[in-house]
């Protein structure tokens, strides 16, 4: 499988959570990438025209949907006018229409009934096509990125995600992407239509008559002028809001994920104190929005009313003097309470498309950063043929902050030898698994298998001949059994998953669950123990059946019963195995081939044992301040 990051960090204390709208690139550091810009806000046009490839092969129904809503504004121009023709056979002035005057009043009154209920009825129907056709293509440009979102984000180095905040994430993944969904039908489709509406209307005026028009049109100017003003204000307040949700959901989507530690240090208030802190300033944030929207909405209300006093006004001059009809009057003044439609609609929606491109731009944001572990174009597969020889040679490596972690690192491990990696905590121990995984790739120097450099190889092909058992095991949603096969290309026979749980000391786990392999788990496997998880791990590493093994901190946290049954299930997974083991535990790292200490960027002793006991450094010393007592310890 794709291996995940070994507990999806970076050794403790060199990497700070940031908020994910920051900038969380990775700079020229190792970490393949290189340092993303940061989030100084992206324009609309910009933010468009970063979204318009997602169009393709979605012109010809976007394309049905632009015409549908133009034939539905040229209905919407069309229904004043019969009831134009019907005022003006009722009420003859010197300007009324001869042909309407003629007319049978009963057959004008039937053809314009007819006429005004065929504009309505072909107006609801092409706007009902209009507003599918957005929404279908809206839709599936949507998922579409939402897809290529979610495919982006595994692809972006752990340092990124290190650095990044889950909540914030998965808010940019699954609600800022629902919310550009949600725009795009419900705010900027009709907001189109009525500018369409307006500029159809605002022709048909000046053809009618020129001076009624400017007057009828005379406040436009000073509503340009105002949503201009507000526009901003409003975008720049809903941008901030978004980046307030954006912390709530990393706030209660890390006191939610660690429930469990939260109740038992007693964190419960300081929690909910930090989480009603972030709660108020984003309901500050939309208070201010609502003011902004809701002052934008009452001005353009206010300067409709004075353009509708000046048509009415005008207007009755112009009939008494017989330059326009009464029909003509009724056509401007219906078509005033449209003219203004596409400002009041953008101030009704202010809020939800300023948020919509807020939005946009925190998807555009992420989609933009490029810091993933890249395959060259002439990488090659594995063969199945090389085993274990893992090899790094002058490795150099600093985290993004410039916490340099290796300094000329050199480090070899034969095909079939386990080595476990010990050290004080920080020295890099967990980014050299990382870097064995090609999950980081080295500022100098280079990691090889069998004398082959990592960046030379396929990742797939790599990743299928390495397995690792993190200190946190991944556990989906889903039965035992598919736990154990994740991520492995082939369909195991049951005898072999009897063997893997046996090889790893799970198999009385299974016998004990109601319904063996076919238990469905709790989530994140929260319904097994942890040495359970390890266990479980184990076996599936074990039917991977690949050649190099890479244990990260196996068993810290574990009890010494449960401990003890990992230490177990280890040997007999990792015998025959070329194994990099990581760990804290120098009692377990006491039963490998070879011990190496890393310590201020590289290998400080490397030896047996026997070896570095008597050799008077740190793990000598670091030993004999453990007690014996200690968890499954063992005489070294």
């Amino acid at each position: 499988m794709s291996a995940p990051a070994p507990n999806g960090r970076v050794d403790a204390g060199t990497a700070t959570p940031i908020d994910a709208g920051t900038d969380g690139g990775a700079g020229p550091d190792g970490d393949g990438g290189r340092r993303a810009k940061p989030d100084t806000g992206i324009d609309a046009r910009t933010t468009l025209r970063r979204l318009a490839p997602y169009l393709r092969g979605h012109r010809l129904a976007l394309a049905g949907a632009v015409l549908a809503l133009v034939l539905s504004t040229v209905m919407r121009l069309a229904e004043p006018w019969p009831l134009k023709f019907v005022i003006d056979a009722v009420v003859p002035t010197g300007a009324s229409n001869p042909a309407a005057a003629e007319m049978d009043p009963m057959r004008l009154l039937a053809l314009c009934a007819g006429g005004l209920l065929l504009a309505v009825l072909l107006r609801a129907g092409f706007h009902y096509l209009a507003t599918m056709g957005f929404a279908l293509v809206g839709n599936r440009v949507l998922t579409r990125v939402r897809g290529e979102l979610f495919r982006h984000l595994q692809s972006l180095s752990i340092g990124f995600h290190a650095r990044s905040r889950t909540g914030d994430l998965t808010l940019r993944l699954v609600s800022d992407v629902g919310m550009l969904k949600d725009a795009l039908v419900t705010a900027a489709m009709p907001l189109v239509a009525n500018v369409l509406i307006f500029v159809g209307m605002v022709g048909v005026m000046l053809w009618l008559d020129w001076r009624l028009a400017l007057v009828a049109l005379a406040p436009l100017p000073v509503l340009w002028l105002l949503s201009r003003l507000l526009a901003g204000r409003i975008r720049k307040v809903s941008r901030a809001q978004r980046k307030r949700q954006g912390a709530l959901a990393s706030i209660s989507s890390e006191a939610l994920a660690g429930i469990r530690s939260v109740q038992a240090l007693g964190l419960e208030e300081r929690t909910a104190t930090a989480f009603s802190g972030a709660n108020d300033k984003e309901m500050a944030a939309g208070i201010r929005s609502a003011r902004l929207t809701a002052g934008l909405e009452r001005s353009v209300d206010v300067l409709a009313g004075l353009g509708l006093v000046g048509v009415l006004w005008f207007g009755t001059l112009q009939v008494l003097s017989g330059r326009i009809t009464p029909g003509d009057l009724l056509i401007f003044v219906s078509y005033l309470k449209h003219t203004f439609r596409p400002v009041r609609g953008y101030a009704k929606h202010a809020a939800r498309l300023a948020k919509a491109l807020a939005a946009a731009e925190r998807v555009v944001d992420l989609l933009d950063r490029d810091d993933a572990v890249r395959e060259r174009p002439d990488a090659r597969v594995v063969p199945d043929t090389m085993r274990g020889a893992l090899a790094f040679e002058s490795v150099r490596f600093a985290h993004a902050d410039g916490t340099a972690v290796f300094d000329g690192l050199d480090l070899a491990l034969a095909p079939g030898e386990r080595v476990a990696v010990v050290g004080p905590s920080g020295a890099g121990k967990s980014t050299l698994a990382a870097l064995a995984l090609r999950l980081h790739d080295p500022a100098a120097g280079r990691v090889t298998l069998h004398g082959t450099d990592l960046r030379d190889l396929t990742l797939a092909s790599l990743r299928a001949r390495v397995a690792l058992v993190p200190q946190e095991p991944l556990i989906v949603s889903g039965t035992v059994a598919e736990n154990l096969v994740l991520g492995l290309a082939r369909e195991p026979s049951s005898e072999e998953l009897d063997e893997a749980a046996r090889r790893a000391a799970f198999d009385t786990v299974v016998a004990a669950l109601p319904r063996g392999y076919d238990t469905v788990l709790a989530e994140r496997g929260a319904s097994l123990s942890g040495g359970q998880r390890q266990r479980l791990s184990l076996a599936r590493a074990f039917l991977r059946r690949t050649p190099l093994l890479i244990l990260d901190e196996p068993t810290t946290g574990l009890d010494g019963e449960s401990a003890a049954a990992v230490v177990a299930a280890i040997e007999t997974v990792s015998a025959g195995r070329t194994t990099l083991l990581v760990t804290h535990d120098l009692a377990l790292a006491a039963r490998f081939d070879r011990i190496v200490v890393v310590a201020g960027g590289g290998v400080r002793e490397d030896g047996d044992a026997a070896t570095l006991m008597g050799g008077g450094g740190w793990f000598a010393a670091t030993s004999g301040r453990r007690s014996e007592g200690e968890s499954h310890a063992v005489a070294v």
